[in-house]
């Protein structure tokens, strides 16, 4: 039994899903995505929603079940709101700006970091610390914004680094020193 596979997926307005063999298509006003269907699993569209149903109780086909119908979802949420992944810079003379469509970072090196945007995602510095990644694809943001705090990771001293806004950087004591 899958929980989260016998879930409804409910279609916000101006978004439109085809399915074309082992692919379903999903056109809405941010863009266009495509999410895999497997063997095994039907999808069935009533009005505005979505289910999917097994055709056949294989462990293979439950276990993707559940997958089928979170990417599905993934993809929907993506073309009808996007997206968003926010990152924080931390450290003296640290700092972020956008030359064109590269993200050009000092981070404590010797050089300057530059980090080119990638295509279907929109990367925009707020002010010299604070970096927002937006676009469709939720595995795409993701792996853009894990690749640039990979740049210079913070650090459990002092917590220097680029960490994600929502993250928590547990601290550790420095030396005590002789006394």
């Amino acid at each position: 039994m899958s929980r989260i596979g016998n879930n409804i997926v409910e279609l916000p307005e101006k978004v439109e899903v085809t399915q074309s063999g082992e692919n379903i298509k999903i056109k809405g006003p941010l863009g266009e995505l495509t999410s895999p269907i497997f063997d095994g699993i039907s999808m069935n569209l009533d009005g505005n929603k979505i289910t999917f149903t097994r055709n056949s109780e294989e462990k293979e086909t439950i276990a993707k079940h559940g997958l089928v119908r979170a990417l599905f979802n993934n993809c929907v949420m993506g073309v009808s709101k996007g997206w968003e992944k926010n990152l924080e810079i931390n450290g003296v003379g640290f700092r972020a700006q956008k030359k064109g469509s590269d993200l050009v970072m000092n981070l404590g090196y010797s050089h300057e970091v530059v980090f080119p945007e990638p295509k279907g995602i929109t990367i925009e510095v707020k002010d010299q610390l604070k970096i927002r990644i937006f676009g469709t694809d939720k595995q795409l943001v993701g792996q853009v914004a894990a690749d640039i705090r990979n740049k210079k990771p913070p650090e459990p001293y002092k917590g220097k680094g680029i960490k994600y806004s929502d993250e928590y950087i547990k601290r550790k004591a420095g030396k005590t020193g002789k006394k």
